[in-house]
């Protein structure tokens, strides 16, 4: 009797802590959080460009406390903000994505799209996605609104940067852009917007949903400072690795290797491993998740200020 008590105490424990790190998970969902990171990417002697990164909304009406948060990201006054796609999670989400950007509308933007902006969320056993390519997107499902979605950013003045190149005037610099439709859905058209970046511009910026070796290596050969791009919400679970050390994502869902699943790190052009001209990469961890996976373990949902600045590079964070 002693050893059936003993094993239904050990199952009671493991039930209660199951229960704990759930709610956690839950929990770390709403914990939205702005991060600032700094990076050398502009020409001596300018002025330091703010740039609001924005990525993986995944939007639902009912999420008001999201809504409100990034209505306040306004109040930060960026010189230029970039949205890589997945605003929306649900088929009545536009307005309240176009809503709760608000002023930020105002200020000079581009965009692109992600698989969620495409179709709606669907259920999907987590543990697939630490399988090899596990991470094809379900296309058997209802569309969303994304011509809608289409319509209202870019009535608002930002770019629509979906297999095109472009540029605009941000704070004191004139930006070149190229950017990709999701290469997550494989609609990415590289050859769109192939050719040398603009060497006349003040800054030039690649922006992509998913952040796939294929773009990435384009944008770095092509002569691109830095690439934004969201997709991988920072592995949503990640693992801790000890004292002084962070955090470890367990998969991006695309081929990007799980080091730099988030935050500012370099990548290099295939064809010049190690040059230091090689362009940042910026990977949002997002601030949403689908609907059908309301957990974050150690990776709080984000927004990044990201300020580039002439001058000493940045390290890495």
């Amino acid at each position: 009797m002693g050893f059936v008590r003993a094993l239904g105490a050990l199952a009671g424990a493991g039930v209660t802590a199951g229960a704990a790190v759930t709610a956690y998970a839950v929990r770390e969902t709403r914990q939205y959080t702005l991060r600032e990171v700094e990076a050398a990417a502009l020409p001596a002697g300018m002025r330091p460009l703010r740039v609001l990164h924005l990525s993986d909304l995944h939007m639902t009406p009912g999420q008001r406390r999201k809504q409100e948060w990034v209505r306040r990201l306004a109040d930060l006054e960026p010189d230029l903000v970039v949205d890589t796609g997945d605003n929306l999670a649900h088929k009545d989400a536009v307005p309240f994505v176009l809503d709760a950007l608000g002023p930020l509308l105002d200020r000079p933007g581009v965009f692109v799209h992600g698989s969620n902006d495409y179709f709606s969320p669907s259920f999907r056993n987590p543990f697939v996605y630490l399988l090899p390519d596990s991470g094809k997107r379900h296309t058997s499902v209802p569309q969303l609104p994304w011509g809608e979605l289409t319509k209202g950013l870019a009535g608002a003045g930002w770019l629509d940067l979906t297999n095109r190149r472009a540029q605009l005037d941000a704070g004191e610099a004139r930006i070149a852009f190229a950017g990709v439709d999701d290469p997550h859905l494989e609609y990415d058209d590289l050859g769109a917007v192939a050719g040398p970046a603009d060497p006349d511009a003040d800054l030039r910026l690649g922006v992509t949903h998913a952040p796939y070796l294929r773009v990435l290596d384009q944008f770095a050969a092509d002569g691109y400072d830095a690439v934004l791009a969201g997709h991988t919400h920072g592995g949503q679970v990640r693992l801790p690795r000890g004292p002084g050390r962070p955090s470890r994502a367990l998969t991006t869902n695309c081929d990007l290797d799980p080091e730099r699943a988030s935050g500012l790190h370099r990548h290099p052009a295939a064809s010049r491993p190690g040059d230091p001209g090689s362009a940042w990469l910026h990977v949002s961890a997002g601030l949403g998740t689908s609907p059908y996976a309301q957990v974050r373990v150690a990776c709080r949902p984000e927004a990044t200020l990201l300020t580039l600045t002439p001058g000493t590079e940045a390290e890495p964070d």
